[in-house]
């Protein structure tokens, strides 16, 4: 199945995934805040910052904005992974990784 061959079906059931594991494993982290509402996952730092992970479906990608960067994650259903096309950039691993600077520590998400 390629990226194209998804339905918005496929697609809003493999990004919902995703994006709830997310919340999941960033939920109980001390120094940030995770929200997940209507497909957008805000996490928000005691500093007033925020990084955005969406959902977006006519792109039928995730979208993450973070540390003034911004990355368009692909899922790959032959992988089970999302990956930004322009970077190789795996989105759990990118996470992992801007969470980590931002808090000061590393951080592994339990997936």
């Amino acid at each position: 199945m390629t990226i194209e061959a998804l339905t918005e079906q496929e697609f809003e059931r493999v990004a919902d995934t995703a994006l709830q594991g997310l919340d999941r494993a960033l939920g109980d982290l001390d120094g940030l805040e995770a929200s997940l509402q209507m497909g957008i996952l805000t996490l928000e730092f005691p500093d007033g910052a925020r990084f955005i992970i969406n959902s977006h479906r006519a792109a039928r990608q995730i979208w993450m904005a973070a540390e003034s960067n911004a990355w368009h994650f692909d899922y790959r259903p032959a992988e089970g992974r999302w990956v930004a096309s322009k970077t190789g950039d795996e989105l759990w691993a990118t996470v992992e990784a801007v969470t980590s600077r931002k808090v000061g520590r590393a951080l592994q998400l339990a997936r």
